[in-house]
C-alpha cells in the first residue's frame, strides 16, 4: 500500500521548473531516501508534500488525502523535522515538546503521557529539563525528531535530518529512526547528501536531478545497475555528472544548518 504518491508533481518559480513531472510511490512503514546535487528540487518537492508550497501542475496524496485539496487532513497525519534548527533554545526539552503537543492540538490529559513517550523513545530522560542550548548537536536532532511525533503521524518528512552531526552523532539518529519506524510504524522520507546514510538507513532511494526522478531502487539495486564494486557515490555521480558536496553547540548546529539550507 502507498501511503504516499505523486502523480506528474511540478512546481515552477517563473521560467524555472524546480520540480519536473515526478511520480512516485512510498510503501507504508518504508524508510526512503532522496539523493540529489544541491539544487535538485528535494528541498522543493518536501515543501509540495508536507503543504508548505502549493504544485504548479500534477498531484500529490499523502495517507489518501490530497496535498490542495486537503492540507489540514494531510498536516494531521505528518511530521515534519526541517533542516534549519526548530528547537528553542531558550527552553528545556520538556519545554519544548510541551509546545509541540499544545501546537498539535493534544489534549491536555495526554500531553505528559506523550512528552514522557517520546523522550523515552529518543533516550532523553535525563535531559528532559536542561535548556536545549546546552545540547550538543545530536542531542537537538533527536529533540527535533520527538516533537515531529508528538501527534504519532503515519508519515514523517526528514529534510536532511543529520546534517552537521559526527559520524556517531549521526548513527544515533539513525537508530533512532529506525525505532520510530518499528514501534509506530511510520513510514519515512528523508532527504540526504550522505552517501553512507542513505546506502545504511534506506529500503529504496530516489535519485534527483535537474528537478526530474531519475532512479528509483533498493541501495543494491542501484548500485548494481553501475557495477559489481560500485558505491553510491558511484551511482551518484553517474546519474548526475556532479561530486557530492556536503555534532558541536547549538551556535554550530544552527550556523551549519543554516548554511547548509541556503545551497539546497
Amino acid at each position: 500500500m502507498s501511503i504516499i504518491e505523486t502523480d506528474a508533481l511540478t512546481r515552477r518559480f517563473g521560467d524555472l521548473t524546480a520540480v519536473d513531472c515526478v511520480s512516485l510511490q512510498v510503501s507504508s512503514r518504508e524508510i526512503f531516501g532522496l539523493i540529489g546535487p544541491n539544487g535538485a528540487g528535494k528541498s522543493t518537492l518536501i515543501k509540495m508534500l508536507t503543504t508548505l508550497l502549493p504544485p504548479s501542475s500534477g498531484t500529490a496524496r499523502i495517507a489518501g488525502f490530497d496535498v490542495v485539496s486537503h492540507p489540514a487532513q494531510v498536516r494531521a497525519h505528518i511530521g515534519y523535522v526541517p533542516q534549519l534548527l526548530s528547537a528553542d533554545g531558550a527552553l528545556t526539552a520538556y519545554e519544548n515538546l510541551l509546545l509541540s503537543a499544545r501546537l498539535y492540538l493534544i489534549p491536555r490529559k495526554e500531553r505528559e503521557m506523550r512528552i514522557n513517550a517520546a523522550l523515552k523513545l529518543m533516550d532523553m530522560e535525563s535531559a528532559a529539563h536542561r535548556q536545549v542550548q546546552g545540547f550538543s548537536g545530536g542531542m537537538i536532532r533527536r529533540l527535533e525528531i520527538a516533537q515531529s511525533m508528538m501527534h504519532e503521524p503515519v508519515v514523517m518528512f526528514m529534510d536532511e535530518p543529520t546534517v552537521g552531526l559526527d559520524p556517531v552523532a549521526r548513527r544515533a539518529v539513525w537508530d533512532h529512526v529506525r525505532q520510530i519506524r518499528e514501534e509506530l510504524g511510520t513510514t519515512i522520507l528523508i532527504t540526504t547528501h550522505l552517501m553512507d546514510e542513505a546506502d545504511e538507513l534506506c529500503d529504496r532511494i530516489g535519485v534527483l536531478h535537474a528537478g526530474r526522478l531519475q532512479e528509483v531502487g533498493t541501495p543494491q539495486e542501484l548500485k548494481a545497475r553501475i557495477g559489481p564494486d560500485a558505491t553510491l557515490d558511484d551511482v551518484f555521480a553517474e546519474i548526475t555528472g556532479t561530486e557530492i558536496v556536503s555534532g558541536g553547540s547549538y551556535r554550530d548546529v544552527r550556523q551549519t544548518r543554516a548554511s547548509a539550507r541556503a545551497h539546497s
